[in-house]
């Protein structure tokens, strides 16, 4: 349960931080947020208490991961990566165990965000030349296109 102080202190680091590639997100199962930060050369996935304390790296490879978020219980992070070339959706377990690609195509796959019961992940991928919202079972299976536009359409969310 998130206490009054801790909502404080993600409302400012918010507000001092700002909002962007690196946005990260507060879960309130266990009140930790995860970040993509560029501090050791390369955006890479973090995970810290609501405080500020006991940052950790979860992610450690040459190739830039970001957009974490959490997923409803908090016990896993999607992301997505370009390691293998490209930007591909991942998910990895809380404590950075288990990274796992969901997606394999030639286009990039970004902005994952999972849908409040955890049955469906929300990303945008440019796969015709133009980004598209896509959704996807947490295990890779079950991809479907959801958008078909001239434009493109971007950074996908699930409302609460």
């Amino acid at each position: 349960m998130l206490t009054p102080k801790m909502v404080l202190a993600a409302c400012l680091i918010v507000a001092v931080f700002g909002v962007g590639s690196a946005a990260g997100q507060v879960p309130g199962a266990n009140g930790h947020i995860v970040f993509s930060s560029d501090r050791d050369g390369n955006y890479e996935i973090y995970l810290m208490n609501a405080d500020g304390s006991g940052q950790a790296r979860l992610t450690n490879n040459t190739a830039i991961d970001e957009t974490p978020s959490f997923s409803p219980d908090g016990k896993q992070i999607v992301f997505s990566s370009d390691r293998d070339g490209n930007y591909e959706i991942y998910v990895m377990n809380a404590d950075g165990t288990g990274q796992t690609r969901l997606t394999n195509n030639r286009a990039d796959d970004r902005a994952p965000s999972f849908s409040p019961d955890g049955k469906q992940i929300v990303f945008a991928s440019s796969r015709d030349g133009n980004y598209e919202i896509y959704v996807v079972d947490p295990d890779g299976g079950g991809e479907t296109r959801l958008t078909t536009t001239t434009g493109s359409d971007v950074d996908p969310s699930f409302s609460p």
